[in-house]
């Protein structure tokens, strides 16, 4: 019986050493809470880049026998191996596999993965190759492989541990069903993140949500030209111990689309140290947006008429998927806002950005120009000042009493007059920063165009599209993403498909208010454990039950609802928001993975078990309770009662008890020397209530 209070973890994703996509971001960040669970007990698997490996992998010899052994098997057949730490926080091990130097087994592991599983494999995909490639040899880590030299594998060497392969995303599933293909000794769990076929429906204007128990979920797969990697996905889906997904919105559509409902949902984290100024945040917000300012002055260089200290910035990130992402609505409440505020006469001046990546030539000479006339007057405006600080301390010093129309040289008007004149110019302001490959037919800009933002002088919201994303070396802006966030107002995340929602978790754990949709994971989380996020700075629109028109009015009213806040209100709402990060911390949310890894230990060794659930019938029941729909209570800065309830210290994990030092959430026998009003989180349902199911 292999022991599992002390197992070996080994985690897959295509996204180790790796960066891709956001999968990237949830592996690195979330890896200091495992590392101090598991030590080096745990690993990641996944393909060996040899373009970033160098830089981000530090190759090393393996400390435990039982991995040593079957790298040296693999090895052994001419496949090339990089085991090292990842330089990153907590220094994981990680194991790389040389995909090419693996192709000549490809035919051979294509025909295998039909017979044994039914998986077909069309013969010019190139990343579903590389999928079959690495699961393989994913199976061969943990198992035996097929027709090879050696056989030796981490379950046949360590046969005192019990051993957990977690899955992430379809691109590892072949080693997922290749486990239970083989009936490999090792407790197996599949994450995905978005599922295929969602995601390909979603960008093809259906109504998604209203139909998705209606879809023929195989001709939807073949007209796409996606069946082979549908095959995968829905296969490791239905092959492992436990199958979870990152949000109860993913959840639902993975019970229709894959054909089985996930145990559990596994929230996406951050490391909240990373983004935390602790008190220092809001003069952050101040150096950021000040530098915003400077962007601004010159973008709108000839009509800047608007006073900044009455002026709010808008933004919204993330990949080109105009109706996914929530553009379309974006910009359509944005033009509807533009009306709100000018009727109101509203002194308050929107300037809102879109920043996604499309295919751009450079940027445009209207915007290099506007930045370098900016420069030259400031730099003029320092020689002019420096010049009449100089001549104020000689007047001063001889006795005198200076005057104002001493201290301007004719020399220095006229130059004044000349940088003045030069900012001056006919054209609007320009609503894109770059150059764009298809201007005319760009979706975002014919929206801009249809729904006529401008930038005239009178528009009270000004629109900025910058097509690429941002970065410190930008000549234009020169901030990186996350300076920049810090010195916006609010983030704007209307998303139609959005699986968890990465943006607007960024958004809160640095202090900024956000809108997000009950249609995106993370709309959905706040939903569920906050009691109206809108007093925290979470505004939710509702896409789910409204239809498009009212979700717009919906997402403007928000808008201008911000609008017409004083700044004092804005600076509290802030505060609160930034309160939430403890929540959205990995040292929380890691909680649902070790629930999952628990689970898939009972499914694989129940016999393990058996004892200690023995122990636990005759045990107390905890003492806190389990009532469902326990939220986060209303901050006490907002009129209102906040609702009563005993403060979280434990979670019910099962058969787990496992304590919860969550950041800034405290207990009534704690000592508490913060002033502020304590953020009360009560009991609430775990996300994930494992039930057994023994073979």
């Amino acid at each position: 019986m292999r022991d599992v209070s002390q197992p070996l973890l080994f985690e897959t994703s295509w996204e180790v050493a790796n960066k891709v996509g956001g999968i990237y971001t949830v592996i690195k960040t979330k890896v200091p809470v495992t590392v101090q669970e598991y030590g080096d007990r745990y690993h990641l698997t996944g393909p060996w880049n040899r373009f970033t490996a160098h830089v981000e992998v530090e190759e090393i010899e393996p400390e435990l026998d039982a991995v040593a052994a079957a790298l040296a098997a693999i090895r052994a057949d001419g496949i090339q191996v990089l085991y090292g730490r990842w330089l990153i926080d907590g220094a994981p091990r990680v194991i790389l596999f040389d995909i090419g130097s693996a192709a000549h087994k490809l035919d051979e592991w294509k025909g295998d993965i039909w017979r044994v599983a039914g998986i077909p494999s069309p013969p010019n995909d190139i990343e579903t190759n590389d999928a079959i490639i690495l699961g393989y040899l994913n199976a061969w880590l943990f198992g035996e492989a097929t027709n090879c030299t050696a056989s030796m594998c981490v379950a046949k060497a360590d046969t005192q541990h019990a051993i957990i392969a977690q899955f992430h995303e379809w691109q590892a599933g072949i080693g997922a069903v290749l486990c239970n293909k083989r009936k490999i000794d090792v407790a197996t769990i599949f994450t995905t993140h978005a599922t295929l076929l969602g995601r390909y429906l979603c960008a093809g204007n259906v109504d998604f949500y209203n139909n998705l128990k209606h879809f023929n979920v195989d001709e939807e797969a073949g007209k796409r030209g996606i069946y082979h990697r549908y095959c995968i996905e829905r296969a490791a889906a239905h092959c492992v111990d436990v199958f979870t997904t990152v949000s109860n919105i993913t959840a639902y559509e993975a019970e229709y689309l894959l054909k089985r409902k996930p145990d559990g949902v596994l929230p996406n984290g951050l490391n909240v140290v990373k983004f935390s100024a602790m008190h220092e945040f809001q003069n952050l917000h101040q150096v950021a947006k000040e530098r915003i300012h400077h962007f601004v002055r010159g973008h709108f260089y000839g009509h800047y008429n608007f006073e900044l200290e009455d002026t709010l910035y808008f933004f919204t990130a993330g990949r080109y998927e105009y109706r996914n992402k929530g553009i379309d609505m974006y910009v359509e409440a944005l033009a509807r806002l533009n009306g709100r505020l000018r009727a109101c006469n509203s002194p308050i001046t929107v300037v809102a950005f879109i920043i996604t990546p499309a295919k751009v030539n450079s940027f445009t000479v209207e915007t290099l120009k506007g930045q370098a006339l900016i420069k030259q007057l400031e730099d003029t405006v320092a020689e002019v000042s420096a010049r009449v600080g100089k001549r104020i301390f000689e007047m001063a010093a001889r006795g005198r009493e200076p005057h104002a129309e001493d201290l301007l040289t004719e020399q220095d008007r006229i130059l004044l007059k000349r940088r003045v004149f030069s900012l001056k110019r006919d054209s609007l302001p320009p609503i894109v920063t770059h150059n764009m490959v298809s201007d005319h037919d760009d979706p975002v800009l014919s929206q801009l165009r249809a729904v006529h933002l401008f930038n005239n002088d009178d528009d009270r919201v000004k629109v900025v599209f910058h097509p690429e994303f941002l970065n410190a070396n930008n000549p234009v802006i020169g901030l990186d993403y996350e300076e920049f966030i810090r010195g916006t107002h609010l983030g704007v995340f209307p998303s139609y498909y959005e699986p968890w929602g990465y943006t607007p978790a960024e958004c809160t754990v640095m202090g900024v208010p956000s809108i997000t949709t009950n249609l995106s994971g993370f709309g959905c989380f706040m939903e569920d454990n906050i009691v109206n996020p809108q007093d925290y700075g979470i505004y939710i629109v509702d896409r789910r039950l409204k239809s498009a028109d009212e979700s717009i009015e919906q997402l403007a009213g928000y808008m201008f609802e911000f609008c017409q806040k004083s700044r004092r209100q804005r600076i509290n709402q802030r505060n609160r928001t930034e309160r939430l990060s403890d929540i959205l911390d990995w040292k929380r949310m890691g909680i649902e993975y070790m629930k999952a890894r628990q689970c898939a230990l009972r499914r694989c060794y129940p016999e393990a078990f058996e004892e200690e659930e023995e122990e636990e019938g005759a045990g107390a029941s905890s003492p806190y309770g389990s009532g469902p729909g326990a939220k986060l209570s209303r901050p006490q800065s907002i009129p209102g009662t906040p609702l009563p309830g005993a403060d979280l210290a434990m979670y019910d994990l099962a058969a787990l008890s496992i304590s919860a030092e969550l950041p800034g959430v405290r207990t009534q026998e704690d000592e508490d020397h913060d002033l502020r009003p304590p953020i009360q989180l009560k009991m609430k349902t775990p996300l994930m209530t494992p039930t057994i199911q023994t073979p």
